[in-house]
This record gives structure tokens, sequence and C-alpha cells, in this order.
């Protein structure tokens, strides 16, 4: 898809934080087209690497990306007790009443998916569907899997991430090196990565607080608060219509995607044969299909009831 699409960037206040949103096909949505309000991973990444999404606002739809406070462009106060599940729970409502989303759509891509659950599971109003891309509903499920893709890893690369990882030098250039591996077989199948993925990464160098505080220090070994995390018991309380992508290289598994889909009944899951962890972006042209078409048919099943 080719052209310019129409876009607004500026920022919000919640909390007497500034948080940065970017709106794009702003002035174009319709009556029957309900706005995409979109939550990126990390946690603490930036919504950058979601740009590819943007496309679906070539079909009359409205889609809202921000970077979550302690992210990207946003405002990153040095005050650790506000990296909770909790707080970012409530920044999602007041987004939504910052900028007038009374009814949207959700899509929450990794941590982002994490985060929609939560969201979803409070029963918020004016939630019309809500897509999981790439999302566990368990920490010890996504390590598991996540320590199980890096033992197929040649065994050099695991012994440098195990080494550098036990001695507590992951800031290492090797470890980097290694890690790396593991990040453009499960992560980002690109080569070279887009500017976009690669915006991201270098946000999430700059400011790694929040990924620090909340998942650890790597993929592999999961230290932070969120360690302990799973709703996976729960998401049968989920009651909108519910799309659950994950890639076919994932770090998100079959295994971790498929957990999810079990869990809430009605909803569906595609897999993406040639995608990683950025299927929107490595599958792009048919990850807009799928989603389109994900929530045209909500729609139409709303309007018309």
């Amino acid at each position: 898809m080719t052209g310019a699409i129409e876009a607004e960037e500026g920022t919000l206040s919640y909390r007497d934080h500034n948080i940065a949103y970017r709106i794009v096909g702003a002035g174009q949505e319709t009556s029957d087209k309900l706005p995409l309000l979109v939550l990126h991973g990390g946690p603490g990444a930036s919504y950058d690497y979601l740009l590819p999404l943007e496309d679906i606002a070539r079909t009359g739809r409205r889609i809202i990306f921000y970077d979550q406070l302690g992210s990207g462009r946003s405002d990153h106060p040095e005050d650790p007790t506000l990296w909770t599940v909790e707080y970012y729970v409530g920044e999602v409502d007041g987004v939504r009443a910052a900028l007038g989303l009374e009814r949207v759509h959700l899509l929450g891509q990794s941590w982002g998916g994490m985060l929609g659950m939560e969201y979803a599971l409070t029963q918020p109003g004016g939630l019309a569907s809500f897509t999981i891309a790439s999302s566990p509903a368990s920490a010890p499920l996504w390590v598991s899997e996540a320590n199980r893709l890096l033992s197929e890893l040649p065994q050099d690369v695991q012994g440098t991430i195990r080494e550098h990882e036990q001695a507590g030098t992951i800031e290492d250039p090797e470890f980097q090196e290694a890690s790396m591996v593991f990040y453009k077989r499960h992560v980002c199948r690109m080569d070279p990565w887009p500017d976009y993925v690669a915006r991201t990464f270098d946000y999430l160098a700059e400011f790694p607080q929040v990924y620090n505080a909340m998942q650890g220090h790597s993929e592999f070994v999961m230290t932070g608060s969120l360690k302990n995390w799973d709703v996976t018991s729960r998401l049968g309380e989920i009651r909108v219509p519910v799309l659950v992508t994950s890639g076919r290289h994932d770090e998100a598994t079959p295994a971790i995607a498929g957990a999810v889909h079990d869990a809430i009944p009605g909803s569906e899951w595609v897999i993406f044969e040639n995608s990683s962890h950025m299927a929107h972006a490595e599958e792009a042209e048919r990850y807009i299909e799928v989603l389109g078409d994900f929530l045209e048919g909500v729609e139409q099943e709303t309007f018309r009831t």
C-alpha cells in the first residue's frame, strides 16, 4: 500500500504525566468503523515497531498508538512504584477518556496483550473487541518456552547467554550479540530490521527501567514483578470477541498462543506461517487483511443487533 495517511501526534496528561500519542486516519472515522487502540510491548518499549498497523487506516478506520509511561516519547519519572499492572490498566482508561474513545477495538502485542487481558477483565464499557497478538497468559509458561527455544540455538550461543546471565554481565557486547541470534530467529526475522523496529530497541536500551522492573534483565530469566503473573484461569471472563494471532517461529510459541485461545471460548486463532514475534511487520499485508476482516465482522454483528 502506498501514499501518506493523515496523522496527528501530541501528548495527553494522565496522573500529571505526559503520554505521547499518534492518531492515524484522524477525521475519517465513520459510524460503522470504530477506532482501534493499540498497546505496545516491552514492557517499556515504544509504539514504533507497530507502525505497519497504520495501513488499517486506509479502510476508513482511525488507529491510535501511545507510548506507555516510562516508554518511548512519554515521560520517564524516577518513581519505580509506578511500574505496575494496576497503573498501566488505569492508563488505558486515561488515554481513552482524554481522546474521547467511548467505543473502541483494542489490540495488544506481546506485553501489550498481557496488559489488554488485565484491562478486558475489568469489563470496561465500550470495548468492542480485543486482538491478542503474540502474548502469553502465563509468565512462567513464557519463560519455559523461551528457554526451550534457547536450547535449540547453537551451543556456543547458549553458553554465552548462560554465562553472562549467571555472572550478571548482560550489558557485555558478547551477551548482546548472542541474544541477537535469538531475536533474529524468534522476534523479527526481517533482514535487515526496518528502522521502526530498530527505533523501538533503541528506546528500550535508552530507557530500560520499566523492562528491568517488570520483566527482568533478559527474555530467559524473569526476575521482575511479572514473574508469577498468570491469568489463564480467568480468561473465560472476557466478554468481547477475541482474535489471537501469532507467528509459527514466534517466541510466543504455538503452546503459548494456543493456551490463550483455548482459555477464551469462541476466540479465533490465526498463525502466520512465515513470521516470528512481529507478524504485523513480517507479513504486513496479510496481517492487515486478517485484522480488518475480524474488526469488520465484529462490527457487522454489532450493528446488525
